[in-house]
């Protein structure tokens, strides 16, 4: 079984469920140490109030053949922050990958409804979380990272720069969220760079997160009898594929070419050639333009 990342420490910060412990458990497969991150444990949950525990996580990264380690953590607190990286430091004397995968904003935002109409307490702290999180960990982290050439930073958000630039997302918050994050990871190519660092914003596409999968009643082994409900959802595509995504360039030497870009799970996967847990290779944001976006029927022909 190939390790490309024996010997590797990454950090997941927001691994706790969805996209983040995707990521995690696909770095331990490919030999990577990784901390994770988030609020809710064995011990108490955060505010969603949903079963995901870090510690999950971290035997999830074990068991992938990995070593996983748990790390509560507040990203918007910044003592916390600092002793998570004084931890890693401490154990590890080097940091290769840090994933900002902080979001906690599911229960904050409202669909199409303008600035004025928004609750302005739960927009203000969509915003804190999304994006305040990911500039406290990175002031943190980076230097750390930065010990030893060939770091990597990945900032995860929704949508590409292309499609995210003429497109209104969800309300103001949320757009405003998603296309920070984009713009973070530009401008951390240019302060990284030089430093003989890279780092790329990186979207999945439509995720089958442990909430969707709620939302949908099933779970991942029956995840297509939700088809009748939702046809488009036949492009979906399993944390895990964004976990292989973030594992190949973790572990692509020339990984500094994209320094600096927005990427996608589905553009990476036909970079590298890695597949989803079923084998296919869904290009999500691809089939949002052409087919769902055009309203057309749902046809994943050629998109997966």
């Amino acid at each position: 079984m190939s390790r490309p990342l024996d010997g590797k420490v990454a950090l997941v910060a927001g691994a706790t469920r969805g996209a983040g412990r995707g990521i995690a458990v696909e770095l331990g497969a490919a030999g990577a140490t990784v901390y994770v991150t988030g609020r809710s444990t064995r011990a108490q949950r955060s505010e969603y109030d949903r079963p995901e525990t870090v510690e999950d996580t971290a035997d999830q990264v074990t068991q992938a053949g990995g070593h996983g380690i748990a790390v509560p953590t507040d990203h918007l607190e910044p003592d916390q922050v600092r002793a998570l990286v004084d931890r890693i430091a401490a154990e590890q004397d080097r940091l290769d990958v840090l994933v900002n995968d902080i979001w906690g904003g599911e229960k904050l935002f409202e669909w199409d409804t303008p600035v004025w109409e928004h609750d302005l307490d739960n927009g203000l702290r969509l915003l804190r979380l999304a994006v305040e999180t990911h500039a406290v960990t990175s002031h943190h982290a980076l230097p750390l990272l930065l010990r030893r050439p060939g770091g990597l930073v990945v900032e995860m958000t929704d949508g590409t720069a292309e499609y995210n630039r003429d497109r209104y997302r969800v309300n103001l918050f949320y757009d405003l969220a998603k296309t920070s994050v984009l713009r973070m990871a530009f401008a951390l190519g240019h302060e990284l760079g030089p430093r003989g660092a890279t780092a790329v914003a990186l979207t999945p596409g439509w995720l089958r997160s442990e909430l969707m999968l709620d939302l949908f009643g099933v779970r991942e082994e029956n995840w297509r009898d939700a088809l009748d409900r939702e046809p488009h959802f036949a492009i979906s595509e399993s944390p895990r594929y964004t976990g292989r995504a973030v594992a190949a360039l973790a572990a692509d030497p020339e990984v500094a070419r994209f320094n600096g870009r927005s990427l996608s799970s589905g553009g990476l996967a036909r970079e590298y050639g890695f597949t989803d847990l079923d084998g296919s290779r869904p290009d999500a944001w691809r089939y949002l333009v052409e087919v769902q976006d055009a309203g057309r029927p749902a046809d994943t022909t050629g998109y997966r």
